[in-house]
């Protein structure tokens, strides 16, 4: 009998965004994360560069974590390097999608925004979702990169910048019946009372964590978990990453090896 963690990966600790809602669904489960935080942010590197290295570091992850199921919680690899990282792992693979389809069941304007990192906004995948979910809804797509950083710097202890977070969210409001908000890029539920702060009208905010939670508890339900805490591994520890993996339960990350 096999017995391990599932482990969390992202390019930073916008994974960390998705943890509460596994534990929900997981009680008692370890839980494992890694993050490619020295090659942050993923969103605005070139594709073919982007696959070769999620390969390797999930690849270098899972091998030192020992865990019998990966989530992808980070939208951009998912829709790049899900299949890929399917043919080249034999554990079980949950990946990461923005929520349109929940954001279009739930919006009564039909028209609904997508904030997302540039990658997730003019990917393939993500057209595919629109047009599969939300045909009869109006979808404006708004890069918002700077964001991944602020999250980054808010789980490290230090204040948001509302100006940045105005500035990136400002696309939005040039839709005066947007009603509903895909928080596209697991990073951004880290924001989410900043966002509403900046917001000059109430919208509603839509992730995806509780649909990865959810799948990754009917995966789980065919493997052997561990119980407890799990590893945390990062191809670059530092003090601010260890500060914000601690808020979430995760001892200090060591660092992970890339072959």
């Amino acid at each position: 009998m096999t017995l391990g963690p599932v482990l969390v990966f992202d390019s930073g600790v916008g994974g960390l965004s998705v943890v509460a809602a596994l534990r929900g669904r997981l009680p008692g489960a370890a839980l494992a994360y890694v993050c490619d935080n020295a090659m942050l942010p993923y969103g605005l590197r070139e594709d073919a560069w982007l696959v070769r290295r999620i390969l390797a570091v999930c690849e270098a992850a899972v091998a030192a974590s020992g865990c019998v199921a990966l989530v992808v919680a980070c939208n951009t690899a998912s829709t790049l390097a899900l299949d890929a990282l399917r043919e080249r792992l034999r554990i079980p693979v949950v990946g990461t999608v923005p929520a349109i389809k929940p954001a279009a069941a739930h919006s009564r304007s039909r028209h609904i925004g997508l904030l997302a990192t540039s990658a997730t906004v003019s990917r393939p995948y993500t057209q595919h979702l629109i047009e599969t979910y939300a045909a009869d809804c109006v979808v404006r797509r708004v890069a918002a990169d700077a964001l991944v950083r602020e999250a980054e710097r808010r789980l490290a202890g230090e204040p948001s910048d509302p100006g940045v977070i105005e500035a990136a969210l400002a696309p939005l409001w040039e839709d005066p019946e947007l009603d509903t908000v895909v928080l596209g890029c697991t990073h951004f539920p880290l924001l989410r009372d900043a966002l509403a702060a900046a917001a000059p009208r109430a919208v509603a905010w839509v992730d995806s964590s509780d649909a990865i939670a959810r799948r990754t508890a009917q995966v789980a339900a065919g493997v052997t978990l561990a119980a407890g805490p799990g590893p945390s591994l990062a191809t670059a520890p530092d003090p601010a990453l260890a500060a914000a993996l601690a808020r979430f339960g995760f001892a200090a990350p060591r660092p992970l090896v890339i072959d």
